[in-house]
C-alpha cells in the first residue's frame, strides 16, 4: 500500500487492475465477471438492489440478523415491494419457509451466506436449488462478505447471479473495497431494471473494468494490497489461488470448532447453535454479566478486537472471527486470554484454567490425525 503511488489512468495501474480482477474471479471461484467498488460491502448490497430492480417489483428477502435487515432497507429505499422470510436472532430461516413465500413474479431473492452479527450460516445451496426448481426466473443475489473465504460456496454450480465480498474479510486488508461476480443472466436483466442508479452503476462499472480501468477514481492503494493479498493467496495454495481459498475456508472451519468447543468447555452458551458460521462465533455473555465488559477486558488487558453483539444484540453476546490470518494459534491465546478475564470478572465464581484451551486442541489434534491419514491413505 505504501508503495501504490501509481496514477490510475496508466498502463501500470491498468495491468494491476486487470490482474486483481482476474485474480478475484479464481477467489470467488467463477467464471463471471467482477466488478469492484471504492466502497464497504454495503455498497455492492446497494448496487445488487438498484441494477436489478425496479420499484414496484416483488423482492424476497431471508433476514436473521442486522444485514438481512440491511436487504430490507435498500430494497425499501428503491422502493421495491418486500416480502420478508424472517428468523429470530440466532436461528436460520428453514427452506420451507422460503418455499411458501416464493412465487413465479418474485424478482430477486436476496440473503447472506453468513449472518455475523448473529454467527448463522444460510443454506446457500439448498435456496439455490429451491430457485431452479420453483422459480427459475428469480435472481439469487447472496451477500457473502463473511462468506467468501470461509465457506464453500459453488457460484456457477450452484447459479448465484450476484454474489458479493468485501475486503476487509478473508481477503485480509483494510476495508475500503467492494466486489462481485455478476451472471450473465443478471446482465440481461438489467436492460429492463428502471431503478436510478450512478456511482453504483454495474453496467458503467463493467464496460470500465473490461479496459482495465474503473469508472471513477479507484482506491489504488487498497488495491494495490488486494493484489498482494490474492498473491499471498495464491502462495498458500502452490500457485493456485483456489486451491489457497479451500486453505482459508479449513482454517476458518477448524478455528471456529475449536472456539465453539472451547466455549462449551468454559460452560457458556453459544449463540447458534444450530447453524453456526466459520466466519464468526456468537457466544452468550455469562449469566447477569453485560458482553461489553468482555470486550472491553480483551482491548485494555490484552491489545486485542473481538466484537460485541449488534442492535438488540448488544450487551449480550460476544463475537469472534476467524477470518483470513487468524490460525490455530491466535485461537489459542484467543481463548486463553477469555480465561483469563472470565476468571477476573466472575468472581467469586471459580474459573478453572485450561478447560477452553484444552477442548480447543482436543479439536485441532483429532482434525490434524485426520489429516494425516487422508495424506498417507493418498
Amino acid at each position: 500500500m505504501a508503495a501504490a503511488d501509481i496514477h490510475h489512468r496508466t498502463a501500470d495501474f491498468r495491468a494491476l487492475y486487470s490482474r486483481v480482477l482476474a485474480d478475484l474471479k479464481a477467489f470467488i471461484g467463477t467464471k463471471n465477471d467482477v466488478v469492484m467498488f471504492a466502497a464497504s460491502g454495503t455498497g455492492a448490497m446497494e448496487a445488487a438492489v438498484s441494477n436489478l430492480t425496479s420499484p414496484g417489483d416483488k423482492v424476497l428477502v431471508v433476514t436473521a440478523g442486522k444485514f438481512g435487515e440491511r436487504w430490507q432497507a435498500l430494497a425499501k429505499a428503491y422502493g421495491c415491494n418486500i416480502d420478508l422470510v424472517s428468523a429470530e436472532y440466532g436461528e436460520t430461516v428453514p427452506i420451507e419457509a422460503i418455499e411458501a413465500k416464493l412465487t413465479p413474479d418474485v424478482r430477486v431473492l436476496y440473503t447472506q451466506a453468513t449472518e455475523s452479527s448473529t454467527g448463522v450460516r444460510h443454506d446457500i445451496q439448498a435456496m439455490a436449488a429451491l430457485l431452479k426448481r420453483k422459480a427459475p426466473e428469480t435472481l439469487f443475489v447472496v451477500d457473502a462478505i463473511t462468506g467468501l473465504g470461509t465457506t464453500d460456496i459453488d457460484v456457477d454450480g450452484w447459479g448465484i447471479d450476484v454474489i458479493i465480498g468485501g475486503s476487509q474479510k478473508a481477503v485480509m486488508i483494510p476495508p475500503g473495497l467492494a466486489y462481485c461476480a455478476v451472471s450473465a443472466r443478471a446482465w440481461t436483466h438489467m436492460e429492463t431494471a428502471k431503478s436510478p442508479r450512478f456511482y453504483f452503476d454495474l453496467r458503467k462499472e463493467h464496460k470500465a473494468g473490461s479496459k482495465g480501468e474503473s469508472a471513477f477514481t479507484p482506491a489504488i492503494a487498497l488495491i494495490a494490497a488486494l493484489g498482494a493479498a490474492l498473491e499471498f493467496i495464491r502462495k498458500m495454495g502452490g500457485g493456485d489461488i483456489a486451491a489457497g481459498r479451500n486453505l482459508l475456508i479449513e482454517n476458518a472451519e477448524v478455528c471456529a470448532e475449536m472456539t465453539r468447543e472451547a466455549a462449551l468447555g468454559l460452560k457458556l452458551q453459544l449463540f447458534a447453535p444450530k447453524a453456526p458460521s466459520a466466519a464468526v462465533t456468537a457466544i452468550l455473555a455469562p449469566e447477569g454479566m453485560d458482553s461489553t465488559v468482555i470486550v472491553k477486558a480483551f482491548r485494555h488487558e490484552f491489545g486485542a478486537v473481538i466484537s460485541n453483539g449488534q442492535g438488540e444484540m448488544q450487551g449480550k453476546l460476544f463475537r469472534m472471527a476467524h477470518l483470513g490470518y487468524f490460525d490455530y494459534l491466535d485461537t489459542i491465546g484467543t481463548i486463553a486470554a477469555l480465561e483469563q478475564i472470565l476468571a477476573a470478572v466472575q468472581r467469586p465464581r471459580h474459573t478453572e484454567f485450561g478447560w477452553g484451551v484444552r477442548a480447543a486442541q482436543t479439536v485441532y489434534a483429532r482434525v490434524s490425525a485426520a489429516r494425516r491419514a487422508g495424506a498417507a491413505g493418498g
